[in-house]
């Protein structure tokens, strides 16, 4: 809110759209009102941040902006009155591109998932030229705690996957802010089963669409994004070619007992409560795991200073799926820092971790991703 102008960034659908309304004279004959300040924007696929310069002294307001593809930028725009409703964004300053997106465009798609519900994703894709040529893929996920997945430059995907030929896709699934409360409350508790469902329908999607085969599709996600995907390769094990687990919660049956996971009882239920255990284990990806099934390759990457999802899980998992069998044996990979916590400490820990996950990708998917 300016002097004069309120001016709001709401989601639309998952996409960015600014409105814009402003106060008009009190002295006049209809008294004080707000008034819509011409029609809004399109939506965009960017994420978009508004605040006021100085709220009661100007009409003023900064905004960033970013994009997938799109390095966050910083602009000005001074609001005019209702009779001059356009206003112009100055752009003050902007990040350094950090690949050549040439080439590349971005787009959003709707999958349907088992229980009918519509689930958007963002696409981010090469122009082919209007043919259909399957390509590798990640398809991104988290789906928790009302944690909206929206868009965000993809700097080290940018360098490591989509220039030299991936295609990278993040799954608006349940679970996460997207739509609001009701979004969020769906996938809670005994209701978590949707957002894999809704994840599997995006990838499911995916291939139909023949933007890439199953066995050249990898699920990623960290956190409880790592619980996901470890639903993904327990539950749908010939959907997907690859896995990239990162800091996981896995083993639902003692994850309330191990650092912060008393505080996630509200959201995934209580394991030692007996009907609460009777949904859980079956979203417990340790529990799942099924000697009978060689599963998808698979990277655990875990921190042994991880303050909030003990190491414990992407361990035990690990362990377990050697355990498995030769193929699924052959097929896990784990690698845990001494470093960081949570996440990396630094940009060296950071940098070193992409560069081990497109190692990973690139000997699955028999890629070069070095270059």
């Amino acid at each position: 809110m300016t002097r004069d102008h309120v001016v709001l960034q709401v989601l639309d659908a998952v996409r960015a759209q600014v409105l814009h309304w402003m106060l008009l004279d009190a002295a006049s004959k209809n008294g004080t009102q707000w008034v819509s300040c011409g029609e809004p924007e399109e939506p965009q696929l960017a994420k978009v941040s508004i605040r006021a310069v100085n709220a009661l002294g100007d009409n003023q307001v900064w905004l960033t902006r970013e994009g997938f593809l799109e390095p966050p930028a910083l602009y000005l725009a001074r609001l005019h009155r209702i009779e001059t409703p356009q206003h112009r964004w100055l752009k003050l300053k902007a990040a350094a591109p950090a690949f050549d997106a040439a080439g590349l465009r971005v787009s959003q798609r709707w999958a349907t998932s088992k229980d009918g519900t519509r689930v958007p994703y963002f696409l981010v894709s090469h122009d082919d030229g209007g043919a259909v040529v399957p390509r590798p893929a990640i398809l991104y996920g988290y789906g928790g705690f009302g944690h909206s997945m929206l868009p965000r430059y993809l700097k080290v995907e940018g360098v490591g996957w989509l220039t030299k030929g991936g295609v990278y896709a993040v799954a608006n699934i349940r679970g996460g802010g997207e739509f609001g409360p009701e979004w969020h409350q769906a996938a809670v508790r005994e209701g978590r089963h949707r957002a894999y469902e809704d994840f599997a329908a995006v990838a499911e999607a995916l291939v139909a669409d023949k933007v890439a085969s199953s066995a050249h599709l990898a699920a990623e996600g960290g956190s409880n994004g790592g619980l996901l995907v470890g639903n993904m390769l327990v539950k749908y094990p010939k959907l997907f070619g690859a896995v990239v687990c990162s800091a996981p919660l896995l083993d639902m049956k003692r994850y309330d007992r191990l650092l912060a996971g008393a505080s996630w009882v509200p959201e995934y239920g209580d394991p030692r409560n007996s009907s609460d255990w009777a949904f859980l284990r079956n979203n417990s990806p340790y529990q799942l795991v099924n000697p009978a099934v060689d599963y998808p390759s698979v990277l655990f990457l875990t921190s042994t200073r991880d303050d909030r999802v003990h190491p414990a899980h992407a361990r035990k998992m690990a362990a377990k799926l050697e355990a498995n069998g030769s193929v699924s044996a052959n097929h896990t990979f784990f690698y845990e820092s001494t470093e960081g916590g949570h996440a990396s400490s630094s940009l060296a820990q950071y940098a070193f971790t992409a560069a081990l996950k497109y190692r990973f990708l690139g000997k699955v998917f028999g890629l070069s991703l070095t270059s």
